[in-house]
C-alpha cells in the first residue's frame, strides 16, 4: 500500500473527502516526523511505538574493493510494534 491508498482507505472509513483524508494523514506523519526529530518516542497503544535508536560508529568494508571504510556514527528511526498489532498479522 502506498500513500495515495493509503490516503484512499482513510477516506472511505472516515468519510472525509480525499484531500480532507490527505490533510489529515500528512499532519499525523509530520507530528510523528517532528517528536522524532526532537528525541521522543511517539507511542500508539495497540498498534506500535515509534522511536530513534543511536548507531555507532564502526568500521565497515567497501563491498567492491574490500578496502575498509569508517562508518559514522548515526541516528536512525525504528518501529516496534504492539501486542496488537503482532497477533493481527499472525493471523
Amino acid at each position: 500500500m502506498n500513500r495515495s491508498e493509503l490516503k484512499d482507505a482513510i477516506a472511505s472509513a472516515t468519510g472525509l473527502s480525499g484531500a480532507q483524508a490527505d490533510q489529515a494523514l500528512g499532519a499525523t506523519l509530520d507530528a510523528i516526523t517532528s517528536t522524532l526529530a526532537k528525541g521522543e518516542k511517539v507511542t500508539i497503544a495497540g498498534f506500535g511505538t515509534f522511536e530513534t535508536r543511536e548507531r555507532s560508529a564502526r568500521q565497515g568494508r567497501n563491498p567492491q574493493t574490500g578496502e575498509s571504510i569508517d562508518i559514522a556514527a548515526s541516528t536512525a528511526p525504528a518501529f516496534k510494534a504492539g501486542a496488537a498489532l503482532k497477533k493481527a498479522v499472525q493471523g
